[in-house]
């Protein structure tokens, strides 16, 4: 894995906060908003906090995310997808 600019902590057994994306649009035109939720909450369902959005049809694909909120997120203990994790570490290099 390489070096990302943010201290995301490696896996931690019984983490119950991810923080990954849930699917917004409509149909053949998504976006995602980067969230933050319970692990065991559906996709599109119930989540604690926004951290940012993704727009993958967007050329080049449109990544915004909120450091603050992140970092709080990050140093509560969630734990970001690995989806979501490319996505951090592609906003980061793009700055």
């Amino acid at each position: 894995m390489g070096i990302s600019p943010f201290n995301i902590p490696e896996e931690q057994p019984g983490m119950a906060v991810r923080i990954r994306l849930t699917r917004l649009g409509r149909k053949k035109k998504a976006y995602y908003r980067i969230i933050v939720a319970d692990s065991e909450s559906k996709r599109d369902g119930k989540f604690l906090d926004i951290v940012g959005t993704y727009d993958p049809l967007k050329d080049p694909a449109a990544i915004t995310i909120d450091q603050a909120k992140l970092q709080e997120w990050l140093g509560k203990g969630a734990q970001p997808t690995t989806t979501v994790k490319s996505l951090i570490s592609k906003a980061a290099v793009s700055k």
